[in-house]
């Protein structure tokens, strides 16, 4: 922005003097306003479908990760479809990009490395697409060994540890799921927060409130997070919320006690 005002100054003062300076600053910060509006605009358009096209198509791979997609997979797909308000073309687009995931030829790494790449590495953005990808391969209740197998080489290769892994794994038994209900244990809800059970109750809340403002749905919406994902993010700040209220309630009790 700088550089267009700097630029545009210039160019103002040695064609009109003083005033000039002033009016092609002012003309420099104008244009500069509207460029990074439009890169900025197209970049995050990019990141979002890609996103999006990521999504299905390692869905497409990880639910053929047994061998053959079966038909309740797919419909946990479309469901997803639904789930995300996809209009009919991003439906489509959605259908191909599956449909490329589960082919012979599908390259899984490169995918990943992609999505990555475009995402700069953001690590919640990355953990919601991990997210999503986990409640799909699950939701029949089954997670095999091929599934996680390849599930841990995704979360590899997004940069993700085993221990985000397994976060994810207990915020989906406690409700992170479609279709579930909040629950889970206690373990369940420390491990949602990363913390261990011996932490202080000022270490609790301070996790809890990292982790509201990393997971928050516009803040990742800003950083390339499609629209239709939204109901995704909320999903996952409801569950961190959740578990937050599970061990509080569950000191209480116990210094009541």
């Amino acid at each position: 922005m700088l550089l267009f005002i700097v630029f545009g100054g210039l160019i103002g003062l040695f064609a009109g003097g003083l005033i000039g300076l002033f009016l092609g600053a002012a003309l420099g910060y104008g244009v500069g306003v509207f460029m990074l509006g439009v890169l900025l605009s197209r970049g995050l358009g990019a990141i979002q479908q890609q996103f999006l096209d990521s999504t299905f198509a390692v869905m497409g791979a990880l639910c053929k990760a047994d061998g053959k997609v079966t038909r309740d997979e797919i419909r946990v797909a479309e469901q997803y479809f639904e789930r995300f308000g996809l209009s009919q073309e991003q439906r489509r687009g959605a259908r191909d990009s599956f449909n490329r995931g589960k082919s012979e030829d599908f390259d899984l790494d490169g995918e990943v490395t992609r999505l990555r790449g475009v995402t700069r590495g953001n690590q919640p953005l990355l953990q919601l697409f991990l997210q999503v990808q986990l409640s799909a391969i699950a939701a029949d209740g089954v997670l095999d060994d091929a599934e996680r197998d390849m599930l841990m080489r995704v979360a590899r290769g997004l940069g993700l540890s085993e221990a985000d892994v397994a976060r994810l794994e207990a915020m989906l038994r406690g409700g992170g799921g479609a279709g579930q209900t909040s629950g889970g244990s206690l373990d369940d809800a420390y491990a949602v927060l990363g913390v261990e059970s011996s932490a202080s109750d000022a270490e609790v809340k301070k996790a809890y409130r990292r982790l509201m403002s990393k997971y928050h749905p516009d803040k990742l919406a800003s950083n390339g997070m499609p629209e239709n994902m939204r109901s995704v993010a909320k999903e996952r700040v409801r569950e961190i919320r959740n578990a937050y209220d599970r061990i509080k309630k569950q000191r209480n009790r116990e210094q009541a006690a």
